[in-house]
């Protein structure tokens, strides 16, 4: 008997668990984000009028002719291509940026050529050293970093920007003592 007690006294705590507590919080769910469609608004149609009431007399019965066939759809010619329109861009190419350098007065504009000049050939010198030489893959790589700088020089030169000219040709030299340097 006791154990039939306790049997059912477990049937019981399982069954409460299982139910969970006694006050459930209901979570409404949130309305659904498709709208509905939007109501008809049309109007209805209208209703058909009813035929006149017909006369039971023996009359006969009017011909009515039958509809005529619906025109055929035309035919579509093809006429010679037309070439593509172009199109024009509305909106117009960028122009370059313009360069800015600062203004140098007639004293410093000399100093800064004689500079550049004496960068360049110096330069221009120790690259000469280095012809005729067996170089290892650095030094290579180093000539070639200083005859690129170099002819970006000549080009601020041609652009009369002689501040970025002295700039690359002082860049040019610095590398070229290094590479005099390393034989």
């Amino acid at each position: 008997m006791r154990r039939r007690f306790e049997l059912l006294a477990l049937l019981c705590a399982v069954t409460v668990g299982a139910a969970g507590c006694a006050s459930k919080h209901i979570v409404k769910a949130a309305p659904p984000s498709v709208s509905a469609p939007p109501p008809d608004l049309s109007a209805p149609m209208p209703v058909p009028e009813a035929p006149p009431p017909v006369d039971t007399a023996e009359e006969p019965a009017p011909e009515v002719p039958s509809p005529a066939p619906p025109p055929a759809p035309a035919k579509r010619t093809i006429g010679p291509r037309r070439p593509p329109v172009e199109t024009v861009d509305p909106t117009p190419a960028k122009p370059a940026a313009p360069q800015i350098s600062p203004q140098l007065s007639a004293r410093d504009l000399d100093a800064t050529k004689r500079n550049t000049t004496g960068n360049i050939t110096t330069a221009e010198q120790n690259l000469q050293m280095a012809n005729g030489k067996q170089l290892s893959p650095a030094q290579k790589d180093l000539t070639e970093k200083i005859k690129g700088f170099l002819n970006q020089s000549h080009e601020a030169i041609m652009a009369d920007d002689w501040v970025r000219a002295q700039n690359l040709a002082e860049k040019a030299r610095v590398l070229s003592a290094e590479l005099v340097k390393s034989f």
